[in-house]
């Protein structure tokens, strides 16, 4: 139990609380220190403040004098102008302090996830159920406090077997309080609206939103796929084991790559919530609970138009199926949704469900290359205007392990020949800087040669890369990574990029900008 409710609860146990979410049997004292009585009043501002509802059953004979024991509701049986509740124990707890508490779930309900602290306000509430005012006694004309036909009446049975009917009618004239009655006692008083107000509630107001819960520790996703029936590829995420690696410096800030359509590093602020956003996910409303396959046919689930797959590193597997998108006079732009196997329906909004939507260029980052540069351990250059460089980089001291290297701990060679460390570095700072503006996915690839070429090896993963940029147009270039179109770029980039091969061997700056 969370800290609030812990504190909620011990708070129960001093006060008589309207709101509370659970039943605790507490002890409070007779301010008038007279004999035991079912009722307690007292003169206030506002008028006569009587508890409704108690269970003098309970009282035991080792109370202490001028005090006694609260009952403990066993149910509630509410019946509303659009639905009957049926509020039974769930659960008996004990704190350590010796904090006794009960919680209550709706019958028939127990294999759904509810709103049990909601559910407990039906008991709880009810239980010491204290007025705002005695309005009449002996009432003859209940019907002008909407008490001869009440919108709700409530069936409280304590453990003691105790039995009181609620009536519940109209609001007051304040809009803050509504008049309620014990039946048989023709006595009407006003409570705070608040205390009665889920009496009025339906079943679906009290299944719990949330479509999979969010655990205390979220597991790593090792592979998330969309498939979805407006395009004709998967969508597959996979967890990069290298981004645990704390002696990894490349790749992007994000623990997940794709690898198809197409592999490409991921933008963390763009994707997290496709990979991981459905622990968690919130819905707007309930379209169907036990639901059966009439239900899941007509929400468009039998053959969803989005079909999301997760696989957790503890073993778990979930499929969170989606229909396509409609508009609803409440919740605005929404789909349905449930969880494969499970019995409630959903609708969520379109902004809590990015995977009936998301596209890869929404996702990928648009770096190319994303090694470490003392990663590296071999590079080349060749561009079609002649120009080419083979570098090769070795650690000065290769048993040495570090937790960061500078240049004075690499040793280049280009072409056979020292080069300069550090102007390797700034060489290949400007290569990183460059960043596809689009996909080009399926594009053909041109004929002729690339007007550059760029290979390179990492020595962390041991890959090999290829990377090509082809005269596209007249301000943009393709770029070809292994041998298969995957974007576009600016043109001047590449240009840049030669100019800079160009000049390799001097002692000239680097351009560093393009337009």
């Amino acid at each position: 139990m969370n800290k609030t409710a812990k504190g909620l609860i011990a708070l129960s146990a001093v006060m008589v609380l309207l709101g509370g979410g659970y039943a605790a049997l507490r002890l409070t004292d007779d301010e008038d220190g007279g004999s035991e009585s079912s009722s307690i009043s007292e003169s206030s501002e506002s008028g006569k403040q009587v508890i409704i509802i108690s269970d003098t059953a309970a009282e035991g004979p080792d109370s202490p004098n001028n005090s006694f024991e609260y009952g403990v509701v066993k149910t509630v049986d509410v019946k509303n102008q659009t639905d009957e509740l049926h509020v039974v124990q769930s659960e008996k707890h004990e704190e350590e302090s010796g904090l006794k508490y009960t919680t209550y779930t709706l019958e028939g309900y127990q294999d759904v996830a509810m709103e049990t602290s909601i559910i407990g306000t039906l008991a709880n509430n009810a239980n010491e159920l204290t007025s705002e005012d005695v309005i009449a006694e002996n009432c003859s004309d209940l019907a002008k406090f909407g008490l001869a036909a009440p919108r709700a009446t409530a069936d409280i049975t304590y453990e003691s077997g105790k039995k009181y009917r609620l009536l519940i009618g109209d609001d007051a004239p304040t809009g803050e309080a509504t008049y309620v009655m014990i039946d048989g006692e023709n006595t009407v008083y006003t409570v705070r609206s608040s205390a009665v107000s889920n009496y009025m509630k339906t079943t679906l107001d009290y299944v719990t939103t949330t479509v999979l819960a969010s655990p205390e520790e979220l597991p790593t996703v090792k592979k998330l796929k969309i498939e979805r029936g407006d395009i004709d590829y998967d969508i597959v995420l996979e967890y990069d084991e290298s981004s645990s690696d704390d002696n990894y410096s490349g790749g992007t800030s994000s623990s997940h790559v794709m690898v198809e359509p197409t592999s490409a590093f991921l933008a963390v602020e763009r994707s997290a919530n496709v990979t991981t956003g459905m622990f968690g996910l919130s819905a707007a409303g309930i379209y169907s609970v036990h639901c059966d396959d009439t239900d899941i046919a007509e929400a468009g689930l039998k053959d969803p138009f989005c079909r999301v797959s997760m696989s957790c590193d503890d073993g778990k597997d979930y499929v969170l199926l989606l229909s396509e998108k409609f508009t609803d006079s409440v919740y605005g732009k929404c789909c349905y949704g449930m969880l494969e196997k499970g019995n409630v329906i959903f609708i969520i909004s379109e902004d809590n469900a990015p995977w009936t939507t998301v596209l890869p260029v929404d996702i990928a980052s648009k770096i190319f290359i994303a090694s470490y540069v003392w990663n590296v351990t071999d590079l080349s250059v060749e561009c079609s205007s002649g120009e080419k460089a083979d570098f090769r980089l070795v650690k000065k001291n290769p048993d040495e392990k570090k937790d960061s290297y500078t240049s004075d701990d690499i040793i280049v060679t280009k072409d056979g020949k020292s080069f300069d460390s550090e102007r390797f570095r700034q060489f290949y700072g400007f290569l990183i800087s460059g960043n596809a503006e689009n996909f080009a996915l399926g594009e053909s690839i041109p004929s002729g040669k690339p007007m550059v070429s760029l290979k390179y090896t990492d020595s962390y993963t041991g890959k090999t890369d290829t990377i090509e940029f082809y005269d596209k147009s007249a301000m943009s270039a393709l770029i070809v990574v292994n041998g298969e179109a995957k974007f576009t770029a600016a043109k001047s980039f590449v240009e840049t990029l030669m100019h800079n091969v160009q000049i390799l061997d001097g002692d000239e700056e680097f351009t560093t900008t393009w337009k």
